[in-house]
């Protein structure tokens, strides 16, 4: 009898359709039973894994609860545990998104929660099993560093060891770990039930990858001189087109993605061509767009790729490249009463840091000479001077589109490990954190994050940035709420603009705090 390995994952959902993600153990027919019809797509392979995703199309009203059947055999939902539905989203919008990043997938015992704190998406599923319509989100985004490939957990590395013992010996490999990488991640219990049930959208950071992905054109020599890397990063983006970045794609546009038509219609296995894909996506980042937008009633929601699309050119150096900020400033401009924008990385950092990362890009790109350079290289890298503000250039001209777009831009992000909202004095551009899902600071780096990001650099980021003649930024800022560094995920209220962190108890979730935007 087929079985099911991850999923089924409710992928994405609009007013009239929705998408349901899974692998199976072997090849197969997935058949989807929702409101009394079914739905059928036969599997694909790559690198001897198995998928589909299965549309359910003409949707009139909510599914109270479905059902998966491989090969006829039903596998979902499990005995003794909740039943999935699927609830359109509203032609008036979403009522409510949630949001957060970096989770890491380790186990739920003492000696984890200890190292690890509680789970909140684990505590988010247990609650909302036991909520009402009200406490719902009509879409949980996921920000970033979902699984961690440089930084695996002791049951993967068990996996790891027991299939080799060549470079790198403690992280992910090829696509094989990956795999598992992703089945450990999402196969808990009422993680599981959660994703399966609540509609997903994401998109990656570093740690998808490996940490400091893309931080510069040094970063990318580096690792390209390693006997190992090239293999990480083709199984890297290929993991990724599957397990994450199928999902975001209405069903029209994954209908038009010429990969997904080749390997949905092969017969054999389409790992070759899947690496084809990622080895290309790599090398040119303009072959291939992981950015994505979606319409959410009077809201529209714009996904930026902020790791693969960035241009490395010293002296020239862009968060996107020339094609991808084309792109964005297109979506920018289509009609919305509000902008949400989800970026991995925080476009508004506490404003001394800021200033800060200004001045190691100046200096990396020789404002001081070369040998400052190379120091100020190891600087940026060892200490992850790699957000917005470190490609100043692609700030400043995104600083200046948002301002004067006269409608409110809500910008949502993760990566840094504590969670806050910042306000700009220009136009309605709010950034809100939420980080981390799983994964907090020692105590000992909390306080070092506040001397540092929220003392010295409150001190010294302008005078360094004006040490090497940077132009002041577009507009200000300043943090309204937060720091916060506990676990956490947040929500976003719609219409009125309202976030709030929750964090985990165990099997259940309470309030951190609540900021009223707009």
């Amino acid at each position: 009898m087929p079985a099911l390995v991850v999923g089924p994952m409710l992928r994405y959902v609009d007013s009239a359709s929705a998408s349901i993600f899974v692998e199976t153990e072997v090849p197969c027919t997935v058949t989807v039973e929702a409101g009394g019809r079914p739905y059928k797509s036969p599997t694909f392979t790559v690198h001897g894994h198995h998928y589909a995703i299965v549309d359910i199309t003409d949707i009139s009203q909510d599914v109270v609860t479905y059902a998966v059947r491989l090969d006829g055999e039903q596998v979902w939902p499990l005995e003794g545990r909740p039943e999935s539905r699927i609830r359109r989203l509203p032609d008036s919008g979403p009522r409510a998104l949630a949001f957060g990043s970096c989770r890491t997938s380790v186990p739920h015992d003492t000696a984890h929660v200890l190292t690890h704190g509680h789970d909140v998406l684990r505590g988010y599923g247990c609650h909302l099993a036991q909520a009402g319509d009200e406490e719902w989100p009509d879409l949980l985004l996921l920000l970033g560093d979902q699984v961690y490939a440089d930084s695996p957990s002791p049951e993967m590395l068990d996996f790891i060891h027991a299939r080799r013992d060549t470079e790198p010996q403690n992280e992910i490999a090829d696509f094989e770990e990956y795999a598992e990488l992703y089945r450990q991640a999402w196969t808990d219990p009422e993680i599981r039930w959660l994703l399966s049930t609540v509609p997903t959208a994401m998109i990656f950071d570093d740690h998808d990858l490996r940490d400091d992905w893309n931080t510069s054109k040094t970063w990318r020599e580096e690792m390209a001189a390693t006997s190992w890397w090239k293999r990480r990063v083709v199984a890297g983006l290929g993991a990724y087109w599957v397990y994450q970045h199928l999902g975001n794609l209405s069903p029209a546009e994954r209908a038009a993605d010429p990969l997904y038509r080749d390997l949905s219609g092969a017969e054999g296995d389409g790992g070759a061509e899947l690496d084809a894909f990622a080895a290309l996506a790599d090398a040119e980042p303009s072959s291939n767009r992981w950015s994505y937008a979606r319409d959410l009633g009077p809201s529209r929601l714009i996904m930026i790729d902020t790791r693969c699309a960035r241009q490395l050119t010293p002296g020239d150096r862009r968060m996107l490249d020339p094609a991808e900020q084309a792109w964005l400033e297109e979506q920018v401009a289509a009609p919305a009463d509000r902008l949400i924008i989800g970026s991995s990385i925080p476009f508004l950092l506490p404003e001394g840091v800021h200033g800060v990362q200004n001045w190691n890009e100046a200096l990396c790109d020789g404002a001081w000479g070369r040998r400052v350079a190379r120091l100020s290289e190891r600087f940026r890298q060892a200490v992850d001077l790699e957000h917005w503000a470190a490609f100043r250039r692609s700030f400043d001209d995104l600083a200046r589109l948002f301002a004067g777009l006269g409608k409110p831009v809500l910008i949502l992000s993760g990566d840094v490990h504590y969670s806050y909202v910042a306000k700009a004095s220009a136009g309605q551009v709010y950034q809100i954190v939420c980080s981390p899902i799983r994964n907090p600071l020692s105590r000992l780096l909390r306080w070092a994050n506040i001397f540092t990001q929220f003392g010295i650099a409150t001190l010294v980021g302008g005078l360094l940035a004006r040490s090497a003649r940077i132009p002041r930024p577009p507009f200000r800022w300043r943090v309204i709420a937060g720091p916060w560094f506990q676990n956490a995920l947040a929500t976003l209220s719609l219409p009125d603009a309202r976030a709030t962190w929750v964090q985990s108890t165990g099997d259940a979730v309470k309030e951190m705090g609540t900021v009223q935007l707009e």
